[in-house]
């Protein structure tokens, strides 16, 4: 009988610039997948927290140092010679110091969120490079939609409803889409959750909008924060719950947070 195999803990990161680049290198001849291109990081060293891992192999592989760095996507991948926990960890413009340098011989590249102009990309990366691409400083309403700014220019998203053909990404609640019982046809799909219990249910969107509308559903952010989350999570809360949990969300993973003016709770 095949045993299982074991799953491996790597962390990998996704180094921007000033610009709003992101970092990939191609990966070295005599590993597996050998110039395919990725985020770069590596394996977790017994006794090594994951952050410190990060440090490390940036240092050895691009010789560059990273300083400050906060969790973001976690992903499980079957591999042909693995199977793999992957952590990716965002390294801002200002995380990081050094010259980058080649010191396993590889390539690397700076590139766009939605643009990218390297392959093959790595197969494990391609919710990757789509999630890249949803601002982290976002604004507006459940109701008419939310915008921002990626490296490529403006973004909205706006509500099903609304939506028109030119209209690439699409927001709906959870409630509507089970009644639908399928995605809709988007780009990307933005689903709006405010229970702990519906999460499970949205692991097929694209981005998930969790309005916080108590304190019990913000400590039940923090711990799916915690446990690490596949997809882009959106928390969207009051004024006075943002001041007491922004820096926690963030700092868990939360791609974004975002004020919710609006005073009644769906």
């Amino acid at each position: 009988m095949e045993t299982s195999r074991p799953l491996i803990r790597v962390v990998a990161g996704v180094v921007l610039d000033r610009q709003g680049r992101y970092l990939l290198s191609s990966r070295p001849e005599g590993k597996p997948y050998a110039g395919y291109w990725e985020f770069a990081g590596g394996k977790v060293e017994a006794g090594e927290s994951e952050f410190a891992a990060l440090r490390r192999e940036f240092e050895e592989e691009l010789g560059i140092h990273i300083e400050t760095a906060r969790p973001w996507l976690t992903k499980i991948h079957d591999y042909e010679h693995a199977r793999v926990h992957l952590r990716f960890w965002r390294v801002e413009a200002g995380g990081w110091s050094g010259e980058i340098q080649a010191r396993e011989g590889q390539k690397w590249s700076w590139q766009r969120a939605g643009d990218f102009t390297v392959s093959p990309m790595l197969p494990a990366n391609g919710d990757l490079l789509a999630a890249l691409a949803v601002p982290t400083q976002l604004a507006g309403r459940l109701k008419t939609g939310f915008y921002g700014e990626n490296g490529m220019g403006g973004y909205r998203v706006v509500p099903f409803a609304l939506a028109e053909p030119q209209h690439a990404n699409v927001l709906i609640g959870e409630p509507e889409l089970r009644a639908r019982g399928k995605m809709p046809a988007a780009q990307s799909v933005w689903v709006v959750i405010d229970k702990a219990e519906q999460w499970p249910l949205i692991q097929d969107a694209d981005v998930a909008v969790w309005r916080v509308p108590n304190r019990e559903a913000a400590e039940a952010v923090c711990a799916v924060l915690e446990n690490g989350v596949s997809l882009p999570l959106v928390v969207l809360a009051d004024e006075s719950t943002l001041a007491a949990y922004r820096r926690r969300w963030l700092e868990k993973g939360a791609h974004a947070v975002i004020a919710d003016d609006e005073t009644e709770f769906a």
